[in-house]
Order: C-alpha cells, then sequence, then structure tokens
C-alpha cells in the first residue's frame, strides 16, 4: 500500500492516464505478513538489522515477583486471544488542497488538530512558520487514523510550492484502504491466577503488536503505554507482569484507532475472567463481583500504579443486568431451542484511563456584535464541541447560547491543540472554565472601578455584575466593551475583557461501566443476530446526554464492528485482499438492535467539571460483551470456548461443529 509515484494532472482522467505509463522494477522479496509468522524461527528478516523481526521489546512489572504467584495460585486460566487488524473507514477519506496566497500557502486538510501538521510541514518543506496557514473545517470522522501526518500531504503543498498553482488531492475508497493507518492486530497469550475461592491473583501476558512495515506516529505507544496499565481491568489484582513485542511485517503501519490500546487491553482481561468462571463453575457476573474493589475502597491503586478515583463497578453491573433482565435469560434460551437456534448472553465490566495531559487550550474573545468567539485547540470531527463547549460557557457566564460561536482549526487564529484520547471536555471543557473565571475575575475588576465601589462588593450573574445589596449593574457586554477603552480602565490594568487557559490535567480519568449483549445464532449457518444490547456507563457528570449517548452508540457499532464483522486480510504475498467494502465487511444499522443505554456516575475527582472520557467507551466494551455472548451461546451447543475476533459466521458455524 505505500505510494511510489505522486502524479499531478489537470484531470483525473490526465493523472489515471499517466499512471497507466508509468513503469518501474521491483526486486521481489520474500514477504513477512502475519504477525506470530514474522517472529517465528526461520522467518524472513525484513529489516537485516532487526532481529527475528521484533523492533521493540516492552515490559512492566516484576516478573520474578508474578511468577512465584502463578506458582503458588490454585489456578490459573490460559487463553490466546486475537485482537484482529481494523481499517477506521471515516466517512470523509483523507484529503488536501494547497493553494499559494501571496508569499504564503494556504493547506486546507482535514486532522484532528492542524498545530501538529504544520510544525512537521514547515520543517520538511523548509518553509518559516508564517508561510503557512493550515485550515481544518468540518472533518467526517477522525477516529485517531486524521491525527497524523501522511505522505499525500506533504506532497500536495511540496507540489503547489513547486508549481506555484492549487493543488487538490482526495483518496478515493480504495486508496484508503491501502494508506490509512490500521489499528489493533495484537495476539496475547495472557493466564490469569488465582486462589481457590476465585480471587484474583496475578495476570500475566506476552502480546506480539503488529507495527506494520515501519513504526507509525503512536505506533509504538499504543500496545506498550497505553494498553499495558489496564490489563488489571477493574478488578483487585495486585501483581501484573506484562511483555509486548513490536513486530515489523510487510503491511500497512498501525496506529492510533478508536481507543488506542485501552479496548485491547479490555478485551484481555474479560475473555480471561469469562474463560477463569467458567473453569471455576462461577456465574460470570459473580466472579467479578468477588473481584471488585468497593466504592468505600476508592481511590483504588491498580496492578501497575494508575490511581482509580472513583467509581461503583458492582453498581454498574446490577444495573445493567437488571437493564438486561439477566435473570430472564434461562427462560428466553428455553424459548430458542424450541425454535432451533441457540441463545448465548455476556457480559464485560470495562475500564479506560483516558482524559489526562493538556493540548486542548481555550481562548473567549468578544465580539464588537454583543457576541463571544470560543477559539478552541481541541478539534470537532463529528463529537459535538460546538454544542457541548457552548453549554459549558453559557452556564459560566450566563450568556444566551445564541451569542457563543466557536472557531477551530486555523492555525493563523485558533490556540495550537489536538483531539484524541477523550480529553475534549475532561481538559478542554476545564481549560473553557479555567477562562471563564479569569473573565469573571477580571470583569469583577472592572465593574468594580466603573461602579465605584470594591471588587469585594461585586456580585456575578445571568452575566451581569452588580453592587450586592443595590440595583446599580452593568452588563458582561457591556463592560466588554469598555475594557476595550484603555482611558477608562484603572491604572495598570491590560485593555481586553478576552481570556485564555490552557489546562494541563493533574490526573488522568476513568470512565467504566457494564455492557451486555444477548446473541442468537443460527446453529445450520452461523448467522449470528444482536437481540439485545444494554450499557450502563459511568462518567462522572452527563453534562450532554444526547451527545453522550451518540458517542457511546457509534463506539458500540465500531466495537461490534470488529468483533463480528470486520477484519483486515492479506495474502501470503503481501495483497491487500480486504481493500473495498466488497470485501471488508462494516457493521450495518440492521445488525443492531435498539441498544439500551443509561449513566450510573461516579463524579470525578480530579477535574474541575467532575467528567470523565467518553468517546472511545462503547468500542471498549462491545467487543468483549459480544464474544463472551457467542462463546456462550457455542458452548451450550459443541462445549467451545472461545472464538477469535471477528466471530464470522463461517467461525461461528465451525466452532458449533459443522
Amino acid at each position: 500500500g505505500q505510494p511510489v509515484a505522486f502524479i499531478v494532472a489537470a484531470t483525473l482522467d490526465q493523472a489515471q492516464e499517466a499512471a497507466d505509463l508509468i513503469e518501474f522494477d521491483v526486486d521481489e522479496a520474500p514477504v513477512e505478513v502475519d504477525t506470530l509468522d514474522a517472529t517465528s524461527e526461520g522467518a524472513h528478516q525484513i529489516y537485516p538489522h532487526i532481529s527475528g523481526n521484533e523492533i521493540f521489546d516492552f515490559s512492566e512489572g516484576d516478573e520474578s515477583a508474578v511468577g512465584d504467584v502463578f506458582a503458588k495460585a490454585a489456578h490459573v486460566t490460559k487463553a490466546q486471544l486475537v485482537n484482529n487488524r481494523l481499517v477506521s473507514n471515516a466517512m470523509e477519506p483523507r484529503s488536501a488542497i494547497a493553494e499559494p496566497v501571496g508569499d504564503r500557502f494556504h493547506l486546507y486538510a482535514p486532522s484532528q488538530g492542524p498545530a501538529f501538521m504544520h510544525q512537521q510541514l514547515t520543517g520538511m518543506l523548509g518553509l518559516d512558520a508564517a508561510a503557512l496557514r493550515i485550515i481544518t473545517g468540518n472533518v467526517g470522522g477522525g477516529f485517531g487514523t486524521k491525527a497524523f501526518l501522511y505522505p499525500e500531504i506533504c506532497l500536495t503543498l511540496w507540489a503547489a510550492k513547486r508549481l506555484g498553482q492549487t493543488v487538490r488531492w482526495t483518496g478515493d475508497r480504495s486508496e484508503i484502504f491501502l494508506s490509512d493507518a490500521h489499528g489493533r492486530d495484537n495476539v496475547t497469550i495472557g493466564e490469569l491466577a488465582m486462589d481457590a475461592e476465585g480471587r484474583f491473583l496475578a495476570i500475566r501476558a506476552t502480546t506480539y503488536a503488529a507495527m506494520g512495515a515501519y513504526l507509525s506516529n503512536f505506533g509504538a505507544l499504543i500496545p506498550t503505554e497505553a494498553a499495558v496499565g489496564m490489563y488489571t481491568g477493574v478488578y483487585r489484582i495486585p501483581h501484573c507482569f506484562v511483555n509486548v513485542k513490536g513486530v515489523v511485517t510487510n503491511t500497512v503501519p498501525v496506529d492510533a484507532y478508536r481507543g488506542a490500546g485501552r479496548p485491547e487491553a479490555a478485551y484481555i482481561i474479560e475473555r480471561l475472567v469469562d474463560i477463569a468462571a467458567r473453569e471455576m463453575k462461577m456465574t460470570p457476573d459473580a466472579l467479578r463481583r468477588l473481584n471488585f474493589p468497593t466504592p468505600e475502597e476508592m481511590p483504588h491503586t491498580m496492578g501497575l500504579g494508575a490511581v482509580i478515583d472513583s467509581g461503583d463497578f458492582a453498581g454498574a453491573m446490577d444495573a445493567a443486568m437488571d437493564g438486561a433482565d439477566w435473570a430472564g435469560f434461562e427462560a428466553r434460551r428455553a424459548e430458542a431451542a424450541k425454535a432451533g437456534k441457540v441463545r448465548g448472553i455476556g457480559m464485560a465490566t470495562y475500564i479506560e484511563r483516558c482524559g489526562g495531559g493538556g493540548m486542548s487550550p481555550a481562548h473567549i474573545k468578544f465580539e464588537d456584535d454583543d457576541s463571544i468567539t470560543m477559539l478552541m485547540g481541541a478539534m470537532d470531527s463529528g463529537q459535538g464541541h460546538a454544542t457541548a463547549y457552548t453549554q459549558i460557557l453559557s452556564e459560566r457566564l450566563g450568556v444566551d447560547v445564541e451569542k457563543i460561536r466557536m472557531k477551530q482549526g486555523d492555525t493563523d487564529s485558533t490556540p495550537p491543540g489536538f483531539t484524541g484520547g477523550s480529553k475534549s471536555i475532561p481538559v478542554g471543557g476545564a481549560s473553557l472554565s479555567y477562562a471563564s473565571d479569569k473573565v469573571i475575575a477580571k470583569g469583577r475588576e472592572l465593574a468594580a472601578h466603573i461602579l465605584e465601589t470594591a471588587a469585594a462588593d461585586i456580585e456575578f450573574g445571568d452575566a451581569i455584575f452588580t453592587v450586592a445589596g443595590t440595583d446599580r449593574t452593568i452588563d458582561l457586554f457591556e463592560l466588554a466593551k469598555v475594557a476595550k477603552d484603555p482611558a477608562r480602565l484603572p491604572e495598570g490594568m491590560e485593555p481586553g475583557l478576552d481570556a485564555e487557559h490552557d489546562h494541563t490535567a493533574e490526573a488522568a480519568t476513568f470512565p467504566n461501566g457494564c455492557h451486555i449483549a444477548e446473541v442468537e445464532v443460527d446453529p445450520d449457518t452461523g448467522e449470528t443476530t444482536i437481540v439485545n444490547f444494554t450499557v450502563v456507563d459511568d462518567f462522572g457528570v452527563a453534562l450532554n446526554p444526547m451527545l453522550l449517548e451518540g458517542q457511546v452508540h457509534g463506539g458500540i457499532a465500531q466495537g461490534i464492528g470488529q468483533a463480528m464483522t470486520e477484519h483486515t486480510a492479506y495474502d501470503e504475498d503481501g495483497q491487500l485482499l480486504s481493500g473495498s467494502f466488497m470485501d471488508y465487511q462494516m457493521p450495518r444499522a440492521d445488525d443492531f438492535p435498539p441498544i439500551s443505554f443509561s449513566t450510573r456516575n461516579v463524579p470525578c475527582t480530579t477535574n474541575l467539571l467532575g467528567v470523565k472520557g467518553a468517546g472511545e467507551a462503547g468500542a471498549i466494551g462491545a467487543p468483549p460483551a459480544f464474544i463472551n455472548a457467542v462463546v456462550d451461546a457455542i458452548h451450550a451447543k459443541s462445549g467451545a470456548v472461545h472464538v477469535d475476533m471477528p466471530a464470522t459466521r463461517e467461525k461461528v458455524w465451525r466452532a458449533l461443529g459443522g
């Protein structure tokens, strides 16, 4: 999938005709496309200097101490688990328009924050920072894939610079399959140690993480720092050791995709727990309940040191079980059997670490028409930032929502930032809140000066500054106009009521919850139908319930897509077999029942708004819940204890003994 030529032409037809005229010689070499095969003895060495095709070897935890715990454990559950390779397939493909404007260049390109590209492009092409403006307008889906720079964007700008005219490029869907960074593609051998009662003692895992042909931007970070700390899930597991081997293969590089390491970790622990429950002859909920830390134990330190500030894991599971009518499932299973179908039910109690760090600043700008512009560093790609940020600012300043607008994605006028890791509200929302506090604080000082009183006597509410106990007031927008006139300011005060803040979170947030899937399988064909899907999430505070539910639904769709249908396949020669929607099966609307979504929130204690990141949660909890349900269905008929993602009709049919 790596591009070898970039053709600039007046029309698409001309470009395609020119491409047909290009001939080049290739010295073919042996190919390694399978992650485990690439590390096997005798595998072709893709790079002579990378022994065994392992580009890095990362470990965390005390291997010796964990080994001692396993040696004394009453029971050990072991499984090999596959996180299949995915293509994000955003609605809008990658594209770029590069336009010379005077002595500058304007570049229009979808992104998850143009500042990241700006820094790379100016350095790569030898441009002064002021010579390049990058504009990202509305983005039709990012999912991590649009977080970084690709060759086509660089070449589009280079061609415009070389030719002195506007150059446009849009990838077609086949190009996107071949060249967008892929996601997941891990194989993990995981083990869970327990005492005789089922209490978890330790987890040990070796993960082979495909990196593709070379390391992409965040490729090495995702299976290591992003994932490993979450291997213990929501459980008391005091000991943990994880080894991650980065593997190079003759495939598209792997990078961030919705969840970026957290779905992989959740899948590992949630499958191990379900398998362990069956081996220990315990119900899935009973084994989980035995090992949950209680709300009274918060903050809880996870096995590798991450600190969960808040949560009620048993409460979320109980609410989900009630919503899914878990108690009535066996009756529904019996009814399905009368119709020749097999039913299964499965749960996943997930947790993730997200919403930390910085790079999500906010500027508040008062306009001359009595409106406010929020200049945000975070980049909306369909999440609904404008609605959420407007809501925050309206509540903080008491300003009508009609008077607030948002601007984003312009390196000339918006602050440098980045969207990823579900931090737009925990971090970006906090930046906006703190900037609002600065507006109020400065406004109180200026209002006191104008109204000839002490700042301590000024009250603020509903966009009005009032002298306490009087009817003397000044409106926020009127005060903003006064603030622009230096002659009316107290000595030493800078003009303007505008404010900015770049918040860095003191800690990550830990959204969590319980997903329950109920499926019905046709044993003659392997077709699996999701008949019920219930999710109860803890997002700390529901800032906007409608946007929140939309995020969860979208994440569940992507998670079920991974678990049920999506898979990127290469042949033994390294040719992509799943390079179109004819061969790469995306989930469809009719694959899903109505999703029952609710929240059981416990406010986060480590950020101003009490929120926990929500953008990736659906994609984290859904895959293990679905696979656990499928395995529950097929185990009753064939005794099978596992099926790898994606659980296609053929795989399920074979697992049923077909």
